[in-house]
């Protein structure tokens, strides 16, 4: 793992349209309800299965609720050997500071919640 990045480092990846992989290891769900835009859902319960899918990325940037357990999911990224040559980070202060500072995009599958208000929490 290379360290963390700020949600600002972040939304200018996002808006620059960067060559990096935003990773979200939430669930499915709460990443259906609302994500950073460009990011992909790779659940932290199914992250050593699936790993093999950042293969070759050169930039991996992990996000989670609170920013937490998206320092674990850059540590187990960065040790594994097809992502040896990536820029691994984790983005501080996680989906609730960035949501807080620069909103999050529903998801694609999240019908449900555009037609109806929810209070459930996003993360």
């Amino acid at each position: 793992m290379d360290g963390e990045i700020s949600t600002e480092e972040v939304q200018e990846l996002v808006e620059t349209d960067a060559d990096v992989r935003i990773v979200d290891i939430r669930d499915e769900r709460s990443f259906a309800h609302s994500q950073i835009p460009g990011s992909e859902n790779l659940p932290f319960r199914e992250l050593t299965a699936r790993i093999n899918e950042l293969e070759g990325a050169d930039r991996i940037v992990t996000v989670c609720p609170h920013g937490k357990a998206s320092v674990q999911a850059a540590q187990l990224i960065g040790s594994y050997e097809g992502t040896a040559d990536a820029r691994v980070e984790s983005m501080a202060g996680g989906l609730e500071e960035y949501g807080m500072k620069y909103g999050l995009v529903r998801g694609e599958d999240d019908e449900s919640a555009a037609d109806a208000e929810s209070t459930e929490s996003p993360f």
